[in-house]
């Protein structure tokens, strides 16, 4: 916690300093018009990089043009932030993961059962109880969050059939060893779950998948059809226990610099390539599964209502919550269903 408050304090008086020595004015081309350079880890044909560049870039043409620089090739992945704070850099695509980082009360929004699927992170991002949390990265980090972007939901994925263990409980997964990602975090959800969380590299999943080594994995459709784990699985379900999603990060010096009128272009601008994505995404989910049904899968939902309940459960009841806002995680369960 002392080395996050450090951070904290670091990156505010960072910004602090880059607005005094005049660093985060726009930065104007010899065309006059203003440059906005975008720095992401992703490729150019990840889904969030085709949004923004085919939505968002005409969208504000008259004024910007848009600039963006893929695979981390302008600012190092994890130091968009920065970038933006010291006025290096104009826009990236952030994490609830990332932003915790500098203020813990972020990571409610990167834990389990939080977000219930694509329409409810929008209805969370838009509502008034949102407006604190961006409050305080735009007085403290210079970074103005304009729209949610959604990546997927992950679900368990399983070698046994259906037959011989259907999920529809936490108390169904007692005694499944779950291969979840090796942090901390990753492995209290798998917990959380019902499950018995098994750190293990990505790259050695398949094989234990088929050796029976551990009995599940939980990804994104995606990913299962891209690593081709349907090829040693049976089932899927549908937990959704993670809804994934990413922010459009803007320069505040920047946007303070823009008349109303452009603040108003480049807001829905961001919205509409969130919305354009989001959609494609859903199609994309809904495509894959029908593929994986296809190829033999089954693909079934659980009780929902019991899994957010047992899982939210165990962070309220642990210091997994300790840096969430009281009352903040009610407020966010109430605009879902």
């Amino acid at each position: 916690m002392i080395k996050k408050l450090n951070r904290r304090v670091a990156f505010a008086s960072l910004t602090a300093l880059g607005l005094a020595v005049g660093l985060g004015a726009p930065a104007f081309a010899d065309s006059h018009l203003l440059t906005l350079r975008m720095s992401t880890p992703a490729s150019a044909t990840d889904q969030r990089s085709i949004a923004l560049e085919e939505v968002f870039a005409p969208a504000v043409a008259e004024f910007a043009t848009y600039e963006p620089h893929y695979n981390g090739s302008l600012i190092a992945q994890n130091s968009e932030l920065e970038a933006i704070a010291s006025g290096d850099l104009e826009m990236s695509i952030t994490s609830a993961q990332e932003l915790a980082q500098f203020f813990p009360e972020f990571s409610i929004f990167a834990t389990g059962y939080v977000h219930q699927d694509a329409a409810h992170q929008v209805a969370v991002f838009n509502d008034a109880l949102m407006e604190p949390f961006k409050q305080t990265v735009e007085d403290e980090l210079g970074v103005k969050l304009l729209s949610v972007m959604y990546l997927g939901q992950r679900h368990v994925n399983l070698r046994q059939t259906k037959e011989e263990l259907t999920v529809m409980t936490p108390a169904d997964l007692a005694g499944v060893n779950l291969r979840m990602p090796g942090t901390d975090a990753w492995q209290f959800l798998g917990k959380a779950l019902g499950a018995n969380p098994t750190p293990m590299a990505f790259t050695e999943v398949y094989t234990a998948l088929s050796t029976g080594s551990v009995d599940g994995q939980d990804n994104p459709l995606p990913t299962v059809v891209d690593a081709k784990f349907y090829e040693v699985t049976n089932q899927i379900v549908l937990t959704a226990h993670l809804v994934d999603l990413n922010y459009v990060a803007f320069s505040k010096a920047v946007w303070d610099g823009l008349s109303a009128d452009q603040q108003a272009i480049v807001q829905a601008a961001a919205d509409a390539a969130a919305e354009s994505g989001r959609q494609i995404q859903l199609q994309k989910e809904a495509e894959l599964g029908a593929f994986l049904t296809e190829k033999g899968l089954e693909i079934y939902e659980p009780d929902m209502a019991a899994f957010r309940s047992h899982v939210q459960s165990m962070y309220l009841t642990t210091d997994a919550s300790a840096d969430w806002p009281e009352g903040v995680l009610d407020k966010i369960n109430a605009l879902g269903n």
